[in-house]
């Protein structure tokens, strides 16, 4: 049994998986329309030529671009697109003309390469101080800090890659607007997931995670007013997949986007009220946390070795997880984790097979 109805109807939008696919973090399961609509272009294509096939689909093109900026917050001709997320960020700090010794704060769920990407380009990285053990971002200490010091840049990941706490993003804006600092949002975990409206400088994502877009199409958005980058969109555009995401989109907001995000946090909170404690395995975030991502820290003495060998374990009995390793989060501490994030379409029995799953795992 689905947790809602709105589960059995995302459900029957897609194909039957084969295995129980709780790993949306990593990649969603795109639904028939997108993917249909990716094909459906690449037929085009071959029959008609790439470049009449994109002329063809410009109005269709525009009507995603308008979706997408309207879900982020911000308008059409401020997004531009790349591969992934990551080249968005890369992109950006290419052509941001930013000082020689540029100094960016992050809270402690930054995602490592991201941190991988600063310090490539020598910009010194400190942790803004959190408002509890789960490593939400204290807005007040932040506001004081801004008083006595400011950074060229906030960077934030709304939701990280190994924890489901969702970050204080609109607080943060407003803390850092009021002392003059842009702040740089990676969406990647967040847009189809979390309300992504909040008034940062500059935004970036990618499709193929909780929106269940296509891989290889990243976004990234620059309001009007902030420094504006170049040269951030390739020109060889992969254009099947940009309709793709567009699709994507409208299947969000077909369902009604606050449906889904509601719906989502009802899962993460149902996901991890039934595998809290079990085996001894422990929840990392709060039990109503807003998010689906849930991560788990192994019984006592597990190495990283170990969970990634759960992981393989619960993949041979048609389970799909991630071993969250510490690179994905290095600031958050060392330890390897299992991240269960499951969309709209979970049952309750997977739930159940894997708590059974884990617990002869556990001790």
């Amino acid at each position: 049994m689905y947790c809602s109805d709105l589960g059995e109807q995302w459900h029957a939008a897609r194909i039957e998986p084969t295995i129980a696919h709780l790993d949306s973090a990593s990649a969603g399961r795109a639904s028939r329309a997108t993917i249909d609509t990716i094909t459906a272009h690449l037929w085009r294509e071959a029959e008609r030529g790439s470049y009449v096939a994109a002329d063809e689909q410009a109005e269709q093109l525009a009507r995603g671009r308008r979706d997408l900026a309207t879900l982020i917050g911000h308008l059409p001709e401020e997004l531009s697109f790349r591969d992934s997320a990551r080249t968005c960020l890369r992109a950006l700090l290419n052509n941001w003309n930013l000082p020689l010794a540029a100094t960016v704060w992050v809270a402690v769920n930054e995602f490592g390469p991201n941190l991988d990407e600063f310090e490539r380009r020598g910009i010194a990285v400190r942790t803004m101080p959190s408002a509890d053990r789960y490593g939400h971002v204290d807005t007040d200490a932040l506001e004081n800090m801004l008083q006595f010091e400011q950074p060229d840049f906030i960077h934030v990941c709304q939701v990280g890659s190994a924890s489901g706490v969702v970050q204080p993003v609109m607080d943060i804006v407003e803390v850092a607007h009021n002392a003059g600092v842009a702040v740089v949002v990676d969406m990647a975990q967040a847009v189809g997931h979390v309300p992504t409206v909040t008034g940062a400088d500059i935004v970036y994502g990618t499709s193929r995670k909780w929106l269940t877009g296509p891989r290889g199409v990243g976004f990234l958005a620059v309001r009007g007013d902030a420094i504006r980058p170049v040269e951030v969109e390739s020109s060889e555009a992969y254009v099947a997949g940009g309709l793709g995401l567009g699709q994507a989109v409208a299947d969000l907001q077909a369902f009604g986007q606050q449906r889904v995000y509601r719906e989502l946090a009802k899962i993460g909170q149902i996901t991890r009220e039934r595998l809290d404690g079990i085996g001894s395995w422990e929840v990392l975030e709060p039990i109503d946390e807003p998010s689906a991502l849930v991560t788990l820290a192994p019984p006592p003495g597990w190495q990283a070795s170990d969970v990634a060998t759960a992981q393989v374990a619960l993949r041979e009995t048609g389970i799909l997880v991630t071993a969250a390793e510490s690179w994905r989060a290095p600031l958050a501490g060392d330890q390897s984790l299992l991240r269960i994030s499951p969309h709209l379409d979970v049952q309750r029995s997977q739930l159940d097979d894997l708590a059974a799953a884990i617990r002869t795992m556990g001790y």
